[in-house]
C-alpha cells in the first residue's frame, strides 16, 4: 500500500503538469467571466435574489455532503438577514443553522482578510455551537488532540470498517497549519487563483486539523479562494452543490490523491472540471431569475400598476398553485372587481392567458 501523501519527504511541495491543465484552466476562467458578466447585467433586486439562491444552495449542499440536512427556509432567512436582502417574512433560525451561514458568509464576504488560526477556530465554533457533533461531545474551536486514537476516515459496519485515510498525528498540526496559512495568505506566489482554490481545499482536508467539520471548512476555504480569484464577494455558482452531485467521484479522487505522489495534477483536473459544471449548472439553478430579467427587458416599455408587478414577479418566481382572481385579490389586498380588471388588462396585452377549464374557478398563467 502506498504511503499517505503527508508521509512523503517532500510534503507539502505540490507540483503539477501545466500542459495538462492549460485547457481546463482556460475553460474554467472563460465560464467564470461569462457568468459574472451575465449576472452583472441584471438589476440589483434580481442579482440579490440570484446570490441568495446560490448561497442557500451552497450551505445546504455542503452540509448534505456530510450527511446533515438543514432547513432550507431557515438557511435562506439567515442569509437574507445577514446580507440585508428583503424577502418578506423571515423564518426563525436555529443557532446551528445560523452558525453554518455565519462561517460561509465570513469566508466569501470577507475574502480579502487574511485566513488565521483564530479565524478558523471561530468558524469551527460556529459550526458546533453546542460543543457536540450529533450526540458526541467534541473539542471545539481548537485543533484535535487525537486522545481517542488517530484521526481516520472510515466506512463500513462496526467491526468491518474500511480505513480510507489517516491524517497526520495531532502533534504535527500546529506546524502543518502554520505552513498552510502562510502559503494561503501569500498574495503574489505565482499560482493561478483557481489552482490555489483547488490546492487549498486538498491541503486543508488532508491535514484534517479538527475533530469534525473539516470537509465543510475546506469547502469554505475553497470558496474564499474563488472569491479572491473573482475579486468579488458575490456568489452565483455553488461548488458544494456540484460536489454533492459528484459525491462518490469526489471521495474517490481525494482518497487516490492522498495515497499518491506530490504530483496533484489529477486532483486539479477533477476540481477544474467540477468548477466548470458548477458554473454551467448555475444557469439552470438561476433559470427563473434569468427568465424574470428577460421578461422585464422585453416588457420595459409597458406600464404596470404595483399589484400587477407584484403578481407577475410571483408568477416568474414559480407561484405555487393556480392564479385566480380570488387569490389575486387576497395577495394584493384589493377587491375582487379590481383583481379581475388587473387580470383582464394583462390578458388583453397578451401577458396572461386563461387556462383550459379545469375547475370551478378560472385560472391564468403567463404566456
Amino acid at each position: 500500500m502506498n504511503p499517505y501523501i503527508h508521509e512523503r519527504k517532500d510534503w507539502p511541495k505540490f507540483h503539477w503538469d501545466n500542459e495538462k491543465l492549460a485547457r481546463p484552466l482556460s475553460e474554467a476562467h472563460y465560464r467564470q467571466g461569462r457568468l459574472f458578466g451575465q449576472m452583472e447585467a441584471l438589476g440589483f433586486a434580481l442579482r440579490s435574489e440570484a446570490e441568495l439562491r446560490t448561497l442557500t444552495s451552497d450551505v445546504l449542499k455542503s452540509s448534505e455532503i456530510e450527511g446533515e440536512a438543514l432547513d432550507r427556509e431557515q438557511v435562506r432567512s439567515s442569509i437574507a438577514r445577514r446580507l440585508g436582502i428583503e424577502t418578506g417574512a423571515l423564518a426563525p433560525v436555529d443557532r446551528r443553522v445560523d452558525g453554518v451561514v455565519r462561517m460561509m458568509l465570513d469566508a466569501t464576504q470577507n475574502y480579502r482578510d487574511p485566513l488565521t488560526k483564530q479565524r478558523l477556530f471561530d468558524w469551527h465554533a460556529a459550526l458546533f455551537p453546542t460543543g457536540r457533533s450529533g450526540m458526541q461531545k467534541i473539542l471545539v474551536g481548537a485543533w484535535r488532540d487525537d486522545w481517542s486514537g488517530p484521526m481516520q476516515v472510515v466506512s463500513g459496519a462496526l467491526g468491518r470498517e474500511r480505513v480510507h485515510y489517516e491524517a497526520p498525528a495531532a502533534k504535527r498540526i500546529e506546524t502543518e497549519m502554520r505552513a498552510f496559512l502562510k502559503w494561503f495568505n501569500a498574495i503574489r506566489d505565482g499560482n493561478d487563483p483557481l489552482l490555489k482554490a483547488a490546492i487549498a481545499h486538498f491541503w486543508f482536508v488532508t491535514v484534517h486539523p479538527f475533530e469534525d467539520g473539516n470537509g465543510r471548512i475546506a469547502r469554505a476555504i475553497a470558496d474564499m479562494a474563488l472569491a479572491r480569484s473573482e475579486q468579488s464577494p458575490r456568489r452565483f455558482y455553488s461548488m458544494s452543490a456540484q460536489i454533492q452531485t459528484e459525491r462518490n467521484a469526489y471521495y474517490e479522487i481525494l482518497e487516490k490523491t492522498q495515497r499518491g505522489s506530490l504530483n496533484v495534477t489529477p486532483w486539479l483536473v477533477w476540481f477544474l472540471g467540477c468548477l466548470e459544471c458548477a458554473i454551467d449548472g448555475a444557469k439552470d439553478a438561476l433559470s427563473s431569475v434569468l427568465e424574470t430579467a428577460d421578461f422585464w427587458k422585453k416588457n420595459e416599455g409597458e406600464s404596470f400598476n404595483e399589484r400587477q408587478r407584484d403578481m407577475l414577479n410571483r408568477l416568474l418566481k414559480g407561484f405555487a398553485g393556480k392564479v385566480t382572481s380570488s387569490k389575486w385579490a387576497t395577495l394584493s389586498k384589493c377587491s375582487q372587481d379590481t383583481a379581475i380588471r388587473d387580470i383582464q388588462d394583462l390578458v388583453r396585452r397578451g401577458i396572461l392567458v386563461k387556462d383550459a377549464a379545469g375547475g370551478r374557478s378560472t385560472s391564468y398563467s403567463l404566456t
